[in-house]
């Protein structure tokens, strides 16, 4: 799906449902679901848990050092906005989850203080 198509009529329907987020964090977590999947050797389903870490390491490849900033600015605060991000998309049919799936998978996953800040991965090579 385009950013364009996207913009142009999903990303309406998602402002009438949860306005909390930037339409750019809805991308975002549809690109680190592909990124997820793009690592594995065949598509399967995804938990929550592994879409969270795959956010964390999309954002951190993406934008570095700034990726809590920017995934703050885009109303992400924590791994429940991704479980609330991933619902949304499923209640619209634009994804399918499995029976066992719920939005208490992305709870607590990690902290969003933690990933972006204090376990950031500096490297010292250049040091």
């Amino acid at each position: 799906m385009t950013e364009l198509a996207f913009r142009e009529g999903i990303m309406d329907q998602i402002r009438l449902r949860e306005q909390r987020f930037d339409e750019r964090a809805y991308l975002f977590v549809l690109a680190s679901l592909e990124h997820c999947q793009a690592r594995l050797t065949e598509r399967r389903h995804i938990t929550g848990p592994e879409l969270a870490h795959s956010c964390r390491e999309l954002a951190l490849q993406r934008f570095g050092v700034m990726a809590g900033l920017v995934l703050d600015h885009w109303g992400l605060k924590g791994t429940g906005d991704i479980g609330d991000i991933v619902f949304t998309l499923v209640d619209m049919g634009l994804l399918i989850s499995q029976p066992q799936d719920s939005r208490d998978d992305f709870f607590g996953v990690f902290s969003f203080d933690d990933a972006f800040g204090r376990e950031y991965p500096w490297s010292t090579a250049h040091v």
